[in-house]
């Protein structure tokens, strides 16, 4: 076989590999909409591959926001780690442990990236102060505000500067700032609750 015929086959089979492996990585994805992975996550694909179902993330909780998959999920993704956003949220702890107990890295705090600063050479760059969980909205039909009486519980429950902000007495989520944690939606009063998360892999609402 000459060399022509021999860089076309490899060819080949890097696209077909390359093909597979993006459809295994969009099926992880649409499956991944029922749940929400702890904080600083691989995608989808990546995290499974990567996490042993070892539990440490989830007893290094110091809140108890972090819980093993059910095996009505499916065999593949039993035991592995979510994040409880219905009776809880991230607290995004400063020390993230969760991250720090993953040996195998499935959780996995960015990389430092080295910038140049010119001809006195480089500095690094620290990494995103907080990941990205779950998009998250405020259902103004639920929400107690929006229907007239004053309620405020929300208030001072978000951690990101900027992510939950108040039109006059209404609380707003500005999307630019807002990760996803759910502490507002853990201390909503109303019933059900106003405030929407879901899965950065679905728009599908938790």
């Amino acid at each position: 076989m000459d060399e022509s015929r021999r860089a076309f086959f490899r060819r080949a089979a890097g696209k077909a590999a390359k093909h597979v492996v993006e459809e295994a990585d969009a099926r992880y994805a649409a499956r991944a909409s029922r749940w929400i992975r702890p904080p600083w996550a691989r995608p989808e694909l990546e995290f499974m591959l990567a996490c042993t179902r070892c539990d440490a993330c989830i007893k290094a909780c110091p809140h108890d926001v972090l819980f093993p998959l059910p095996a009505s999920y499916g065999a593949d993704v039993a035991l592995t780690p979510a994040l409880d956003v219905l009776d809880g949220g991230c607290h995004l702890c400063e020390d993230w442990p969760c991250v720090t107990a993953c040996e195998p890295a499935a959780l996995r705090l960015p990389e430092v990236k080295e910038e140049m600063t010119g001809e006195g050479g480089s500095t690094g760059s620290a990494p995103e102060l907080f990941p990205k969980l779950a998009y998250a909205e405020i259902n103004t039909a639920d929400c107690l505000p929006y229907q007239g009486p004053e309620c405020g519980a929300c208030e001072g429950s978000c951690p990101v500067p900027g992510a939950l902000v108040w039109d006059d007495t209404r609380p707003r989520i500005d999307m630019d700032y807002c990760v996803g944690c759910g502490l507002c939606r853990a201390v909503c009063i109303a019933d059900p609750s106003a405030v929407l998360l879901r899965s950065l892999d679905s728009a599908k609402s938790i």
